[in-house]
């Protein structure tokens, strides 16, 4: 008999998004988990609504899903499943409006991502994760160490590049960031790459600081291209919780960002902020993230997020009883 043991069977994506946000649908549970089972009134409409809140979605869809309730439900038994599903039903509402992939449309090529976020968000192996999405796509990618103030961004970048097999420009710590994507920018142009994928620095401290030195990588970029940089990705951190929604509105000022992608779902309770964060900002949310791996990032998929987020089956809807 072999003492080998069988492979690992691989998880699909829909089974990692699942579990990646076990903690923030386990979250919901909980807050939800105190309600009893009685007849809908004003103060279980309450206790309801602080629960969703609670569960970082936001004011506005607690209310929203606690209105609904009102009007359907008053007076009348509702379940932790009768809200599960109508969380679900609302958060994908919500999240199809602004769901759409990052797709490479840019012609003459190359596509260039400028990709900005505080540092700790996760910017870099995001970046390594896009690339590596892109490559599957067949596409010829190129990467850009434009943090130039961390010697570990641009080392870290270098080595998912060999990993990768992409061609990473890079220049010593401290040099000219808007320089370098010029250079970067040229290069991918020469080279026939379909894709440029640029990092950024994140310091929040000095935001006057930051702010000029994007304004000054994008007025450069578009004196190589006119079209450049064709989309401005933001990665929060999913960690941070609400604090992300002031990243939004920081990063919008200062560098005009055109969508984001979301890390660390698998890490936090704190996923609902997903959903606050589209609300509130109307940006179209390109991709999500729930593990370290290079196939850990996906494009955003409403339903699918909605029901993980509300820790429901895709069955679970189809088996509910008619209403009485």
């Amino acid at each position: 008999m072999s003492d080998t043991a069988p492979p690992t069977p691989k998880t699909s994506w829909l089974g990692r998004l699942k579990s990646g946000l076990g903690l923030s649908s386990s979250k919901l549970s909980e807050n939800l988990a105190v309600l009893t089972k009685r007849p809908l009134d004003d103060d279980m409409l309450e206790e309801i609504e602080d629960a969703l809140i609670a569960s970082d979605l936001g004011p506005a869809m607690a209310a929203r899903i606690t209105a609904k309730l009102a009007a359907e439900k008053y007076d009348r038994q509702v379940t932790d499943m009768d809200i599960k599903l109508l969380v679900a039903d609302e958060v994908e509402a919500v999240m199809t409006k602004v769901a759409r992939p990052l797709d490479i449309t840019a012609f003459p090529r190359p596509h260039t991502i400028l990709v900005v976020g505080v540092n700790g968000s996760g910017k870099t192996t995001t970046i390594a994760k896009l690339a590596h999405l892109y490559q599957e796509q067949d596409y010829r990618v190129m990467l850009a160490a434009g943090d130039t103030f961390r010697a570990a961004a641009i080392e870290q970048l270098k080595v998912w590049g060999d990993r990768l097999n992409i061609d990473v420009i890079h220049k010593d710590v401290g040099g000219d960031a808007a320089s370098l994507a010029y250079d970067a920018l040229t290069q991918a142009w020469e080279l026939g790459s379909d894709v440029l994928i640029i990092d950024t620095a994140g310091r929040l401290q000095n935001k006057q600081g930051l702010m000029d030195e994007l304004a000054k990588i994008k007025r450069v970029l578009k004196r190589r291209m006119e079209s450049a940089p064709h989309d401005v990705l933001l990665v929060l951190d999913a960690t941070t919780g609400q604090n992300a929604l002031t990243q939004i509105d920081v990063f919008k000022e200062v560098a005009g960002v055109t969508g984001l992608a979301m890390t660390k779902l698998d890490g936090t309770a704190r996923g609902g902020v997903l959903v606050a964060a589209a609300e509130r900002s109307g940006l179209p949310v390109h991709a999500i993230g729930v593990g370290e791996k290079l196939g850990d990032l996906r494009p955003f998929d409403p339903r699918a997020f909605a029901e993980a987020l509300a820790g429901i089956a895709p069955t679970d809807a189809k088996h509910q009883p008619p209403a009485s």
